[in-house]
């Protein structure tokens, strides 16, 4: 149990530098994130909640114009109804996920045609290394909030069993913030 907790407070305080070291730096969080797919590159989505994800019904949002809230959710996550490609999907935003990150099943409802051989990269994940493939979202919204070309990360299924909303989203938005036990996205 304390090892857990340890685990916890580790990801939540690396969880939370995310956004500070963005807003001090920004050149240096892109490059890294440019990087991350590089074709012989090893990339890492440092999220502790990849096989921990469980469905859950999204907490449902606020829509202030370009701006969302998000409640967080009975088990303390941040979950919402995504839409990715017009497709809905609920999803976890993991402010410690590098990349958005979705699974094979996810990645075929959305239109990601994948080959095996797309999955040439090797990615760490809380309970050890997957196979992953590259993949681009044409489109990720969330309210009135829409970003197009999302860089993403697809797991096998038996490596995710949901979506994680990370930094290649987020940091293109203009902030994201909790504040009052809630998020706020906006563009």
């Amino acid at each position: 149990m304390l090892r857990k907790l340890l685990i916890l407070g580790i990801c939540a305080g690396s969880s939370a530098s995310i956004p500070i070291l963005y807003q001090s730096n920004p050149e240096a969080v892109d490059h890294l994130l440019r990087s991350a797919l590089q074709q012989e590159a090893e990339f890492d989505i440092s999220s502790a909640e990849i096989n921990v994800v469980r469905p859950v019904a999204p907490v449902p949002e606020r829509m202030l114009g370009r701006k969302v809230q998000i409640q967080v959710g009975p088990h303390g996550h941040f979950t919402a109804d995504f839409r990715l490609n017009g497709r809905n999907v609920g999803a976890i935003i993991d402010t410690g996920a590098t990349l958005v990150a979705i699974n094979a099943s996810t990645a075929r409802r959305i239109g990601i045609a994948l080959t095996p051989r797309d999955f040439k990269y090797t990615v760490n994940t809380a309970n050890g290394k997957a196979r992953a493939a590259s993949a681009m979202i044409d489109r990720l919204q969330i309210g009135r909030i829409s970003i197009e070309d999302v860089k993403a990360v697809v797991l096998d299924d038996s490596a995710l069993s949901g979506t994680l909303i990370g930094a290649s989203f987020l940091n293109r938005l203009a902030k994201y913030q909790v504040e009052d036990g809630a998020l706020l996205l906006v563009q």
